[in-house]
């Protein structure tokens, strides 16, 4: 147990970021309990956290140091979720004129970026990537070259042109289609690069992390081998699953391109999730009885809560705090068990 690598990944989701936020508030306390460390913090019980989209920005705030003690992470999981709780209607809100130009996205971006870029600079300030208290994996995708992106720490600090300001990352792994316009950032050497969404490829990064573990870590001292499964606690967190719209033949048939540019981002978000969680639940399947419990994925249905990625309305934000509660209370046996696994 002494040898596990231990991986948290969190999916994306917009404003549903506040269910995999009640998840780890869980944990963290039971990590504070099962330690006797009231101060006890995510981040110091995980070798790696990945995140796509809202899973990105809260991986980057569990693993922001604090200023004085940069060995030390800076922020609390209750503090995590509360970016999305009194920032989140400011995030998500849209003037008139902008209602009217982009007409529900179609042709411009749904919502300004400038209230979600000053809450990351509230939260991060000129914080750096190399800088993280861990390693990360947090993606993007370049809409210029047409490929994938992972920000990690690893290369950062050894790479100047692969370093980026913590706030810049967080915009460009959030800056999802017909919600926010492409983010242009900046490495530190001073180039840019046209980013979107990470969700577009992986919206549930966790086989993202497996491979960035199984060929980026250092080998094991006892095996001398790269850590494989079995030598993995790996963590999953979804953001709620919402009821799925049907969409029949006859309705979606007539669709053209603009018709099929809600449903398709909402199928290719959910249908990537439930890929990776297959994926990684065969690969944790072959181990033997006593290891299987080290891969959990922790997701539920979202029964008070909407699913929009956007939805701040009303009593929308307190609804998805009650979702976040009842799917943690429906997985605290195996959360308990893991927690062991982190402490072990």
């Amino acid at each position: 147990m002494a040898n596990l690598t231990r991986i948290l990944s969190i999916d994306g989701g917009g404003i549903r970021g506040i269910i995999p936020g009640k998840v780890l508030v869980y944990v963290e306390h039971k990590l504070q309990e099962k330690t006797g460390k009231p101060d006890a913090r995510i981040a110091e019980y995980f070798d790696l956290i990945a995140g796509t989209s809202t899973g990105g920005i809260l991986a980057c705030i569990y693993l922001c140091p604090t200023k004085d003690e940069p060995k030390r992470p800076r922020f609390s999981a209750e503090e995590a979720v509360d970016l999305y709780l009194t920032r989140g209607k400011k995030i998500f809100s849209r003037p008139l004129w902008k209602k009217i130009i982009g007409f529900r996205g179609l042709f411009d971006e749904k919502y300004n970026p400038h209230e979600l870029e000053n809450a990351l600079k509230d939260k991060f300030g000129d914080l750096k990537l190399s800088e993280l208290y861990k390693p990360c994996l947090i993606t993007a995708y370049d809409i210029l070259l047409r490929k994938t992106t992972f920000f990690t720490r690893k290369e950062a600090i050894v790479d100047k042109g692969r370093d980026f300001l913590i706030k810049n990352i967080a915009r460009a792994t959030s800056a999802a289609p017909t919600y926010f316009e492409p983010a242009k950032i900046k490495s530190m050497s001073k180039l840019d690069y046209p980013l979107i969404d990470g969700g577009v490829f992986a919206n549930n990064p966790t086989l993202c992390a497996y491979a960035e573990v199984r060929s980026k870590f250092e080998k094991l001292p006892d095996t001398g081998k790269p850590p494989m499964a079995e030598n993995m606690a790996i963590l999953s967190l979804g953001t709620g699953k919402p009821e799925k719209e049907r969409f029949t033949y006859k309705r979606a048939k007539k669709w053209g391109a603009v018709g099929w540019i809600r449903p398709l981002i909402d199928i290719m978000m959910s249908g990537v999730s439930e890929t990776v969680d297959y994926q990684l639940g065969q690969i944790f399947d072959t181990l033997p009885e006593n290891k299987k419990g080290q891969y959990l994925r922790v997701d539920g249905e979202l029964i008070k809560a909407k699913h929009d990625l956007d939805e701040v309305k009303g009593t929308n934000l307190n609804d998805l705090e009650q979702d976040g509660i009842r799917i943690t209370e429906e997985h605290k046996k195996e959360l308990d068990k893991f927690v062991d696994l982190l402490v072990a």
